[in-house]
């Protein structure tokens, strides 16, 4: 299930399906696309999004994918779209590993944050799809073209430390501190107007 709260100008939306590591179906993809276009709707300052157990999400739900066209639905893109499109702070509080169809949700937040035992993979090639369309270039935007390649056309898996070398992730942070770090990022945010955080967040272009 997707659980969302929404206070104060904070969202929060959490993946809890920590028996299936968080793997995502179509609905719960819509679940969270809802979440989004809540905060949306309610001019949220700040989003943080977040797991439950030891993995932030696996991608996509294997007996779904299996039976069905999940693994290319739109729904994904359509999440990291509105994702991406957000006027306010996007927090990626990554609880664990963030694998396949997952890297969209976390590629379109403004910040990522992961704990120390997060491994990081996106295994397109072995498995014979295409990566959602605009993770290519938000990859390379974050760790560059080599690098980008390596984690799309090489299959390379990353540990936590190499993702924060380069620059897949801000902070390596203890799993006990990740929520509260997330928040003391949104604090300032969370204290100023709607406006002037989409403001500043235009300034720095396109996710």
């Amino acid at each position: 299930m997707i659980r969302s709260h929404h206070d104060q100008g904070l969202s929060l939306l959490t993946i809890d399906r920590p028996d299936k590591a968080n793997s995502l179906t179509a609905a719960l993809l819509r679940d969270l696309h809802a979440g989004v276009e809540e905060a949306r709707r309610r001019k949220a300052r700040a989003l943080v999004l977040t797991g439950t157990g030891r993995v932030f999400s696996a991608g996509a739900d294997l007996t779904e994918a299996q039976t069905g066209t999940l693994a290319t639905a739109p729904e994904w893109e359509a999440l990291s779209g509105a994702l991406a499109s957000l006027p306010c702070l996007t927090i990626a509080a990554l609880n664990g590993t963030l694998a396949g169809g997952a890297f969209g949700m976390a590629l379109a937040c403004d910040i990522r944050l992961a704990v120390p035992g997060a491994r990081f993979f996106y295994p397109v090639m072995r498995l014979g799809f295409l990566p959602q369309p605009n993770d290519p270039a938000r990859l390379v935007r974050l760790v560059g073209s080599s690098r980008a390649r390596m984690i799309l056309l090489g299959g390379a898996r990353i540990d936590a430390a190499e993702a924060l070398a380069w620059g897949l992730v801000d902070r390596i942070l203890p799993e006990a501190d990740l929520h509260a770090a997330a928040l003391a990022l949104a604090a300032d945010a969370l204290a100023a107007t709607p406006a002037h955080v989409a403001a500043i967040k235009a300034m720095h272009g396109p996710i």
